[in-house]
């Protein structure tokens, strides 16, 4: 099995401790994060090979980057040079107030680089699978070309290209449009991950409301498909928010074999939602590209998660993350295969 590489920003994160507003103490608390280094950590959790591929300041603050990453077993491919470190600002919600994200990552290293400052062929060396977030192309005119020059390097090897749409309004700003950009990105895209907002918002595909959600999702996936012929898996998010504190969390899979609606987990009493998304692509990736089976996972089966094992396994991956602290997901894939298969109860395990 070859290594899943995944490019992206990784960010230094500062947030209020627990659900206080913005300096209302004043100390922030500091970890490190992004969408696809979000997803990098997830999949090593899970024992996959991971490369992640970013820039980063040749300064301490980039050197403490990559140890978070390294730390976790993700291998990292970076290019280093002065500047400085993108930056997020993270204010949880409570009750039916919402959480609040800031970005500061204007200018950035990872900004700035060019796709010739990359080495594509030792990248891609062993790889199988490259996954990259809209939130990446979104930042710059840069990242842009960046993320369709990795796309383009990833066809010509034939690895695997999933692409989580991941619609950020606020990031939107430097002269194109999301639509613009993503409908492109997305004709190279084997497997393509969303939930309804960054489908209408990034492919100017609306979800017709039906009888049901699934029906709605069967038919937006199913319309998402006939537009990008392309895609083989179209995974759709599911978020019923009834508070800041309580949500509801159902996945969708259109697949190769047929359509399949996951679990619907009732989330009280959230200890963190961000990277819950990120947390759903690692645990579908990870299925999808797994020689383990859903029954046999914890041994070295080798026949492959079905079609609806793969989505049971993410959306079980999506609804942990809501317990841990901190961008990264760091359940492991023991935990994720309990509450998949319906061990859901929280009881301490002696």
């Amino acid at each position: 099995m070859g290594k899943i590489v995944l490019f992206g920003e990784l960010m230094l994160r500062l947030k209020p401790f627990g659900k206080e507003r913005f300096f209302q103490s004043p100390s922030l608390n500091a970890v490190f994060g992004g969408s696809e280094a979000n997803v990098a950590v997830s999949l090593s959790k899970f024992k996959k090979d991971t490369r992640f591929v970013t820039a980063l300041p040749s300064n301490p603050l980039g050197e403490a980057a990559l140890s978070s990453l390294r730390y976790y077993g993700v291998s990292v491919e970076a290019v280093q040079k002065e500047g400085r470190l993108g930056l997020y600002f993270l204010e949880n919600g409570a009750c039916q107030r919402p959480s609040n994200v800031i970005y500061d990552r204007e200018n950035s290293v990872f900004s700035l680089a060019k796709p010739d400052e990359y080495d594509w062929d030792s990248i891609f060396e062993d790889a199988q699978w490259l996954h990259i977030s809209g939130v990446t192309p979104a930042i710059s005119e840069n990242t842009a070309l960046c993320t369709k020059r990795a796309f383009e390097e990833a066809k010509k090897r034939g690895v695997r290209i999933s692409l989580d749409l991941n619609y950020r309004k606020k990031l939107w700003k430097w002269g194109k449009t999301a639509s613009e950009v993503m409908r492109e990105l997305s004709s190279y895209a084997d497997v393509l991950i969303a939930n309804e907002e960054d489908v209408q918002n990034c492919l100017n595909i609306p979800l017709e409301n039906r009888n049901t959600p699934s029906e709605s999702y069967k038919v937006l996936c199913k319309n998402v498909k006939k537009e990008f012929p392309n895609v083989k898996y179209v995974a759709v998010t599911f978020r019923h928010s009834v508070s800041a504190d309580i949500n509801f969390w159902t996945c969708f899979l259109d697949g190769k074999e047929g359509f399949y609606e996951s679990t619907r987990y009732e989330i009280q009493n959230i200890v963190e939602r961000v990277g819950a998304g990120d947390s759903f692509a690692a645990g579908l990736i990870y299925a999808l590209s797994s020689g383990d089976s859903f029954s046999r996972a914890l041994s070295s089966g080798k026949a492959e998660f079905s079609e609806g094992e793969a989505l049971d396994f993410a959306a079980a991956a999506g609804c942990l993350k809501h317990s841990i602290h901190g961008d990264y997901n760091l359940s492991t894939k023991e935990e994720v295969l309990a509450l998949a298969k319906g061990n859901g109860s929280g009881r301490i395990q002696r």
